[in-house]
């Protein structure tokens, strides 16, 4: 079992390319299935993570590979 504040000492990696996509800021939830839906990691113009906005990058759950002890790694496709 892992709470939801666990998620946010994790670092996203994205496997694709490694780059180191930040901390996780937030989650979706799907309440009528009762699970986690996306993780959202700030865009790359936020300062230190603060202050959700739209350049947030949302991850949805299928696009996790991976949730370990201490990163979780993605597979997406991040255009700079």
């Amino acid at each position: 079992m892992t709470k939801s504040s666990d998620f946010r000492q994790k670092e996203v990696i994205n496997i694709r390319d490694g780059r180191r996509l930040g901390y996780v800021v937030d989650m979706e939830f799907n309440l009528y299935e009762g699970r986690i839906s996306a993780i959202v990691v700030p865009g790359s113009n936020k300062l230190l993570g603060f202050l959700k906005g739209n350049d947030d990058l949302i991850i949805p759950w299928e696009q996790i590979e991976k949730v370990g002890d201490d990163v979780i790694l993605v597979d997406i496709d991040v255009s700079s």
